[in-house]
């Protein structure tokens, strides 16, 4: 995949076979339901690098220790499925509040055979209610426009001490890192494509 090239991967045959399925029934369900504000009815760069590389970029900075993984807000499923295919030993856990949108994420689980990923149809608030959930995950992913404090202190409570909270920022969206507050700690912001000037800003769950 020539996109994958451009942002400095290599793509395995499966996995950029898998991610060309995700894309196609993304792109035909988005037709019927709002999943993804981006046109996806012809293949454009920007789709691309952000729904499916982005993620594979990211996945560089996945800890190879890392078994679980909770995704908040996971709408269309980027960047929670691509990061996963990409990361295939650890098992996913998507959190979307809109049921249509969970009905199509199961959709996607299904056809693209991913056995270790499951969603719930519920705001991660709710989550709060699990013990099952609480400081299970070694990482915690989310892509949105605003993400504030007492967000992140909701989120830290999914991540176990040791583990991290992985935040998709793009151009034009401020940067958490000094207003976290503990027990998370900002670790590192990594460039992810350089054309949609994105990041990713890491951080850390401290000890207690």
């Amino acid at each position: 995949m020539r996109r994958a090239r451009r942002a400095g991967v290599t793509l395995a045959a499966e996995l950029a076979e898998q991610l060309e399925a995700y894309y196609r029934l993304l792109a035909t369900w988005n037709s019927k339901i709002n999943l993804t504000g981006l046109r996806l009815s012809e293949i454009s760069p920007e789709a691309l690098d952000r729904l499916l590389i982005e993620p594979v970029v990211a996945a560089r900075f996945v800890p190879s220790r890392a078994s679980r993984m909770l995704d908040v807000g996971s709408g269309g499923g980027s960047p929670a499925i691509p990061l996963a295919l990409a990361v295939p030993r650890a098992r996913l856990l998507m959190v979307e509040s809109k049921t249509r949108k969970s009905v199509f994420l199961r959709e996607a689980v299904r056809v693209l055979g991913m056995k270790d990923a499951d969603v719930v149809t519920a705001r991660f608030e709710e989550l709060l209610s699990r013990p099952d959930l609480h400081e299970a995950h070694d990482l915690v992913t989310i892509r949105a426009v605003r993400v504030e404090s007492r967000v992140l202190v909701t989120l830290q409570a999914f991540a176990r001490p040791g583990g991290h909270v992985f935040l998709f920022r793009g151009s034009g969206h401020s940067d958490p890192s000094e207003s976290v507050t503990p027990p998370l700690a900002w670790k590192a912001t990594y460039p992810l494509i350089e054309p949609l000037r994105s990041r990713l800003v890491v951080l850390e769950k401290r000890a207690r």
